[in-house]
C-alpha cells in the first residue's frame, strides 16, 4: 500500500467523527494530518489490529509497549490531543432493531461492538482490518503483566501485585525518583526542585501528625523508607515501616543503617492486617490506600483505627477519582490494571472520608494537592527521559515504555481534574480535653 497515512487519516476521522487531532506517519513513510505539532508514528501495521481489538487506552497502550507506535515531538501534547477523544467522546448510535451486531471473523468479543453500530464506521473498521492483515495480535514481545489466580486482595494476591509494581529494581527507581526515593505526590513551592518538594511533603505530613521525640509512628506502605527516616531524623519519632516489597525493605534497611538510625527505625515486610503491636501515636499512609481495593477499604480503615491510641492521628494521602453518575458502572482502567498497578482501585474523596468516619475516625482536615501531582509526574518523566538508556538496561524496553506512558498520561489526568490527590487528617476520638488539637489547625505547629 502506498500513502497509507492518508488512507488511515480518512478512516480514523470516519471512526472518530472529528478531524484527526495529530499528524500520522505510517509504516511506508507517508504522512497525513495537521502540519504542526507532535507526530504519531505507526511503525507496524499490527498496531491497527491492537487498537481495533481493544478500542481505547488498552489497545493503544499495547501497541506502544510493543514499540509499534511511538511519538516524535512533545509526548504530553500528543497525549493531551488524543485523550480528549476518550474523555469527551459521545455514545455511538445504536443499530436498527433488525440489524444484528456482529464483528468480522477473527475479531475479539467486546473489542469492536461499539464501532460496529454505525454502517460508515463498520466499513471503516473492515478496511482497517484488511490493512492490518487478518490475524489476532500477539502479545507484545517481553510483555510483563501479572499472572492472576484466585480472589483479589488476599494477603498473597496483594504481595504479588505489589511485587509486580515495586520489585522492578531499586536502581531503576533511583533513576526515576531521584535521591529522595519518594514515590508519591510532592509538595511544591515556586522555583523549588523535586528534592525540595519531596522533603517539604514529608515534613508537612510530620507536622500534621504533630510528631515529637519518642512518639510511635506506623508508616504503612513505607516504600524505600523516606518517611520513616525523615520522622526519626527530624522529629525523633520511633518508626515502624511496613511494606510488602522485599526489594524496598532491603533498600530501606540499608538507608537506616547508613544514617545510624537503627535504634529508631524498624523496617518490616508485613501486611498492614498483620500488625499487632499497637497502639501507635500516629500512622502515616502515603500512596498506599490505592492498593487496598474498594471491597477491603472498610477493613483497612478499621484496622488502622484499632492500631491508634485514643487521640492518635492518621494522615491518609491518597489519589481520588471523580464520582460516577452510576457508581455501580465504574470500571478500573484496563491499562493501569494490566501493566502498572494490578488490583488497584480509586475512590471518590467523599467515599474515602465516609469509610474513615464509619470506622470510628473523626476527620479533621482535608487538603487537595491535585496540581502538585501533575508537577511531580512531569518531573519524573523528565528524569526517566534523561536516564532512558539506563532505565531500559535496568528493566526492559517494554517496562520503561509502560512507565513513561503511564506517568505522562497520569500527569494530564491530574492537570485536567480527572484525578485528584488528597491528604486527609483523621483522629481516633479521645475524651474531651485530651485530644490536644490546636484551635487553628492549619498552622501545623510551624
Amino acid at each position: 500500500m502506498t500513502d497509507a497515512a492518508s488512507r488511515l487519516a480518512v478512516l480514523c476521522e470516519t471512526l472518530l467523527g472529528a478531524p484527526l487531532p495529530v499528524r500520522i506517519r505510517a509504516w511506508d513513510g507517508s504522512e497525513a494530518g495537521p502540519a504542526t505539532g507532535p507526530v504519531l508514528v505507526v511503525r507496524h501495521r499490527r498496531a491497527l489490529r491492537r487498537v481495533l481489538w481493544k478500542p481505547g487506552e488498552l489497545g493503544l497502550a499495547r501497541a506502544w509497549v510493543a514499540g509499534e507506535i511511538t511519538v516524535e515531538g512533545d509526548l504530553f501534547e500528543l497525549l493531551d490531543r488524543v485523550a480528549v477523544l476518550f474523555w469527551e467522546r459521545t455514545p455511538l448510535p445504536r443499530p436498527p432493531a433488525d440489524e444484528p451486531l456482529t464483528a468480522p471473523a477473527g475479531v475479539g468479543p467486546g473489542g469492536l461492538a461499539g464501532l460496529l453500530r454505525d454502517p460508515a464506521r463498520r466499513a471503516a473498521v473492515r478496511e482497517l482490518l484488511a490493512m492490518s492483515r487478518p490475524w489476532t495480535p500477539p502479545a507484545p514481545p517481553g510483555e510483563e503483566v501479572p499472572r492472576r489466580s484466585g480472589p483479589r486482595h488476599t494477603r498473597q494476591a496483594d504481595r504479588q501485585a505489589i511485587s509486580h509494581h515495586y520489585d522492578v529494581g531499586n536502581d531503576f527507581y533511583e533513576r526515576v525518583l531521584g535521591p529522595s526515593m519518594v514515590y508519591s505526590c510532592a509538595y511544591w513551592s515556586p522555583g523549588g526542585s523535586l528534592e525540595d518538594a519531596q522533603r517539604d511533603k514529608l515534613d508537612l505530613v510530620s507536622r500534621k501528625l504533630a510528631l515529637k521525640p519518642g512518639d510511635r509512628l506506623l508508616d504503612v506502605g513505607c516504600g524505600w523508607g523516606s518517611m520513616a527516616l525523615h520522622a526519626a531524623r527530624e522529629y525523633g519519632a520511633r518508626v515502624t515501616g511496613i511494606t510488602l516489597s522485599r526489594e524496598q525493605a532491603v533498600y530501606a534497611r540499608k538507608r537506616v543503617a547508613e544514617e545510624g538510625l537503627a535504634d529508631l527505625v524498624d523496617i518490616r515486610v508485613q501486611d498492614y492486617r498483620d500488625v499487632k503491636d499497637g497502639p501507635y501515636d500516629a500512622i502515616s499512609s502515603i500512596g498506599m490506600a490505592e492498593h487496598v481495593g474498594a471491597d477491603r477499604y472498610r477493613e483497612y480503615a478499621r484496622t488502622l483505627h484499632a492500631l491508634l491510641r485514643p487521640g492518635g492521628r492518621l494522615l491518609n494521602h491518597q489519589i481520588a477519582r471523580p464520582p460516577e453518575p452510576d457508581e455501580a458502572a465504574y470500571r478500573i482502567d484496563e491499562f493501569i490494571d494490566a501493566y502498572v498497578f494490578p488490583d488497584g482501585a480509586l475512590s471518590p474523596l467523599g467515599t474515602t472520608v465516609g469509610e474513615l468516619e464509619r470506622a470510628g475516625f473523626e476527620v479533621r482536615d482535608v487538603e487537595a494537592l491535585r496540581e502538585h501531582y501533575g508537577l511531580t509526574l512531569r518531573a519524573w518523566v523528565a528524569r526517566l527521559e534523561e536516564h532512558w538508556d539506563e532505565a531500559v538496561r535496568l528493566t526492559s524496553p517494554g517496562r520503561a515504555r509502560v512507565w513513561l506512558l503511564y506517568m505522562a498520561a497520569s500527569a494530564l489526568g491530574f492537570e485536567h481534574n480527572r484525578l485528584g490527590v488528597n491528604q486527609v487528617l483523621a483522629v481516633r476520638p479521645a475524651p474531651p480535653g485530651e485530644l490536644g488539637l490546636p484551635l487553628r489547625l492549619r498552622t501545623w505547629g510551624a
